[in-house]
């Protein structure tokens, strides 16, 4: 397997390619100073300084079995991972830096997703009891988590409008995976367009002009990895939805907020097998 990291310009089209390593590396995060990414690899965490690219490790301590659901404070001072424990994936915070993680979730499996604007609560995924995957969120201390969608169908990839308003997220209860919305506190969801393929994962632009996600072929299930895949973009109503990349990806490549400070790009993984 090759993994290449690659950013696109949304206004040019222009695509980049960043670093091409062997192995899985997946999941990029872009910092908010806009100078690297962060991504995992076997079960570690790196950065890659876009000025020199190249695979750094972040100390994270007793992490070692990293996912690729992390991600950077909006304030560029703290990470959040999901780490495998015995009882599953868990959320831990730690320093920007890089040092020992400390326990968000006090319930597994949970899977990061999303940091609020304001810096205050994180949005993840959890199966809890019987039950499919439904959205949750939690203050960044930790705490009572707050359970945002009802049990019907898996719910995934939660992601927070700039303004701190709405969550995006994809849900199957249709059927098949589609984009969703709803307000922060998971009154008001609702599905922002419905087609034939498999979607997940939307990320809203910094700038809340645009809705990236991933398109998998009809028929899908969940979201693999190494399979044939589309970019897409729209507007934050789902509207004027377009291709702007295809190729093999799928598990890796957007599974986490990764646009550009600026929104004028986002960065992502692709796969040669």
């Amino acid at each position: 397997m090759r993994s290449i990291i690659e950013t696109y310009e949304v206004r040019s089209g222009r695509v980049t390619e960043v670093l091409a390593v062997d192995g899985r590396i997946e999941a990029p995060n872009w910092d908010p100073s806009g100078g690297s990414l962060l991504v995992n690899g076997g079960g570690r965490l790196f950065r890659v300084p876009l000025d020199a690219p190249g695979l750094v490790p972040v100390d994270t301590g007793f992490a070692d079995r990293c996912n690729n659901d992390h991600g950077i404070s909006p304030d560029g001072t703290r990470i959040v991972i999901s780490h495998h424990t015995g009882r599953g994936s868990e959320i831990f915070m730690l320093p920007a830096g890089g040092g020992e993680p400390v326990a968000v979730t006090a319930n597994a499996p949970s899977y990061w997703h999303g940091w609020s604007p304001d810096g205050a609560r994180l949005a993840y995924v959890a199966k809890r009891g019987a039950g499919p995957f439904d959205v949750y969120s939690i203050a960044v201390s930790g705490g009572e988590e707050t359970r945002l969608t009802g049990g019907e169908g898996h719910c995934d990839g939660p992601d927070y409008s700039p303004d701190g308003s709405c969550i995006y997220y994809n849900c199957d209860r249709t059927g098949q995976a589609q984009i969703w919305v709803m307000a922060a506190d998971g009154t008001g969801q609702r599905q922002l367009f419905a087609d034939g393929f498999v979607n997940w994962f939307p990320h809203p632009s910094p700038d809340g002009q645009r809705l990236l996600y991933l398109a998998y072929p009809p028929g899908t299930t969940g979201h693999p990895e190494d399979r044939p895949v589309a970019l897409m973009l729209c507007d934050p109503d789902g509207r004027e939805r377009r291709r702007v990349r295809e190729f093999i990806g799928g598990q890796g490549t957007i599974n986490v907020p990764c646009w550009s400070p600026d929104s004028r790009a986002f960065a992502y993984v692709r796969y040669v097998p």
